[in-house]
C-alpha cells in the first residue's frame, strides 16, 4: 500500500468533535493542483460556487451549474486524499427538497466528496432533513448568502438587529435538529456570530463573521493574493501570489527573448 493510500481522510464526525476543542480550518479549491497543495494542511476543502467568480471570471455565483460543480469536485478529489471535501450545491439545484436530493445524489455518485453545502433559510430545513435521511452529509450556509444577492439587493452584513440575531439563532438550532454536521456562517457581525456559535452543538465555520466561531474559511485566491480586483475587509492576504507569479512570467519571457532559456543543461 502506498503512503498516499494509507492516509485516512478526515470525516464529518471528526469535524463535529472539534467544536470547543480546536479551531477548524477550511480553504476553497477548484482543481487538483491546488487541492494537492492544501491537502492535509487544512481540515476541509470547499469546492465553492465562488469558482464562478474567481475561476471563471463571472460577476456573481448564480450562473454556476451542477455539471460544473461536479467537474471541479472530481478534480479536487483527484488532488486531495486527506482533507474533507465539501461540494457546493449551486443556485437553482435546490429549489425543492426533491431536486436538492437529486442534485446531492449526483454529487455523491459522480465524485468522492464527503458532504454537500447548501445556502438555506427556514424554507431549506425540509431539504436538509431529506438529504440527511438519505445518507448525505450536509453543511448549511446561513447569514449572507451569495446566491440571494439579487433578491436581497447586494451583499449585506447580517446580525445588526436583535430580531435578525434571534432569527439566525433559531435557524441555526433548526439546522442542528435537522441533522446537518456543520454550518457556514457568512458576513455576520462578530458579536452576533459569537451568540449563534454558542447556541448550537455543531461547528460554525465563519467567513467575515469574527473570531468567536469554531473555524474559518477563505477563498484561496483572496487569501493568497491571486484575486487583485479588490480585497474584502474580512480577508487577510498571506501571500502576494499574483505579484510573485507575474515576476516569474516576466523572467521567463526575458530568458526566452535573450536566448538564456533553454541552456545547454536544459537541452537534449
Amino acid at each position: 500500500m502506498s503512503m498516499q493510500n494509507a492516509i485516512k481522510s478526515i470525516t464529518t464526525t471528526q469535524i463535529s468533535q472539534k467544536k470547543g476543542v480546536e479551531k477548524i480550518t477550511m480553504l476553497t479549491a477548484y482543481d487538483a493542483l491546488m487541492a494537492k497543495i492544501f491537502d492535509g494542511e487544512v481540515d476541509m476543502i470547499l469546492v465553492g460556487d465562488s469558482l464562478q467568480m474567481s475561476f471563471f471570471g463571472g460577476q456573481d455565483t448564480l450562473s454556476s451549474t451542477l455539471d460544473s460543480m461536479i467537474y471541479h469536485t472530481q478534480a479536487v478529489c483527484n488532488g486531495a486524499k486527506k482533507s474533507l471535501i465539501v461540494c457546493d450545491l449551486p443556485f437553482g439545484s435546490t429549489t425543492t427538497s426533491h431536486l436538492a436530493l437529486q442534485s446531492a445524489i449526483r454529487i455523491y455518485k459522480e465524485t468522492k466528496a464527503q458532504a454537500v453545502k447548501l445556502e438555506v433559510g427556514f424554507e431549506g430545513i425540509k431539504s436538509i432533513k431529506m438529504l440527511v435521511e438519505n445518507g448525505i452529509a450536509v453543511m448549511a450556509h446561513i447569514g449572507l448568502k451569495p446566491q440571494f444577492v439579487r433578491s436581497e439587493g447586494g451583499y449585506k452584513v447580517q446580525g445588526k438587529t436583535q430580531e435578525n440575531i434571534e432569527s439566525l439563532i433559531n435557524l441555526a438550532q433548526d439546522i442542528e435538529r435537522s441533522g446537518a454536521f456543520s454550518i457556514l456562517l457568512e458576513g455576520v457581525r462578530a458579536e452576533a456570530a459569537k451568540q449563534i456559535t454558542q447556541s448550537v452543538k455543531i461547528p460554525i465555520i465563519g467567513i467575515g463573521s469574527g473570531v468567536d466561531v469554531d473555524g474559518q474559511v477563505l477563498v484561496w485566491s483572496d487569501a493568497f493574493g491571486f484575486f487583485e480586483e479588490f480585497k474584502p475587509k474580512f480577508v487577510r492576504q498571506y501571500l502576494k501570489g499574483a505579484e510573485l507569479l507575474r515576476q516569474g512570467v516576466r523572467k521567463y519571457v526575458e530568458d526566452v527573448k535573450s536566448g538564456h532559456f533553454p541552456s545547454e543543461q536544459e537541452s537534449y
